[in-house]
């Protein structure tokens, strides 16, 4: 599916003023800077919770899943943030406003309570399971964190895998700086999967055995999804935390 074209725009029911006016004026940007490609049957939940585990290749991820997000699969999401960007003086009250969700990286396993909270509310939550952009020198995902899996359990909420590539293109991973073409954009390419299957885990999340499976299931699922993408295999080993440079 090839996104419409820059006079469209959807309405996406149950978003706030500031959403609104957020993709109004960022949507002709993305459609000007890139040429998009969306694949797969939607999957999100018309309402109610859900959780979208994604690969994380750069910076520029959030806005270009939210793209995906809102015209796709007609939910609009909300970001697993750090909780200093709330607080932030700049950003800090669009965070607030857009009903994000904060993750305070300090406080261990509790940092997975506010999104639990915002999934029963009946959020559609944006995690990228390696925790991290990947380092991998070839854009493969890095070894995933355990939060998604986590939030899986406690919730029940479906699991959506989502792989995305090309957004490097657009920003190299860590560089913070666009490469503007006007010509011969990047093609930014989303591809959605089933959701995972995790009903036999469901309300194990203090077990490491069972969190540790559904952490695996996941990634399997995206990765599945971006060989797809890529046309290529996935390398045997996944690259490892350990392995990053600093």
């Amino acid at each position: 599916m090839t996104e419409p074209t820059i006079f469209d725009f959807p309405t996406v029911p149950g978003w706030n003023r500031v959403w609104w006016a957020s993709a109004r004026a960022l949507r002709p940007l993305l459609v000007a800077l890139t040429r998009t490609t969306w694949s797969g049957t939607p999957q999100t939940p018309a309402e109610g919770g859900a959780i979208i585990a994604l690969n994380h290749i750069s910076q520029v991820d959030p806005i270009l899943t939210t793209h995906f997000m809102i015209e796709h699969e007609g939910r609009v999401p909300s970001f697993l943030a750090k909780e200093s960007l709330f607080r932030n003086r700049w950003v800090g009250w669009w965070f607030r406003a857009t009903d994000h969700v904060p993750v305070d990286r300090s406080a261990g396993g509790l940092s997975i309570g506010p999104a639990v909270e915002a999934v029963r509310k009946g959020a559609v939550i944006l995690a990228y399971v390696e925790g991290t952009i990947t380092r991998d020198p070839d854009g493969w995902p890095v070894t995933a964190k355990t939060g998604t899996a986590r939030i899986a359990l406690e919730t029940g909420a479906p699991v959506i895998p989502v792989a995305q590539w090309g957004a490097q293109e657009l920003m190299p991973a860590y560089s913070g700086r666009l490469r503007v073409r006007l010509w011969n954009q990047p093609e930014v390419a989303f591809r959605i999967g089933s959701p995972v299957d995790l009903s036999d885990l469901v309300g194990r999340q203090a077990d490491p055995v069972a969190v540790a499976e559904a952490t695996g299931r996941i990634m399997q699922a995206i990765v599945a999804e971006l060989e797809v993408l890529r046309g290529e295999s996935a390398p045997v080993t996944r690259f490892s935390r350990a392995d990053e440079a600093v």
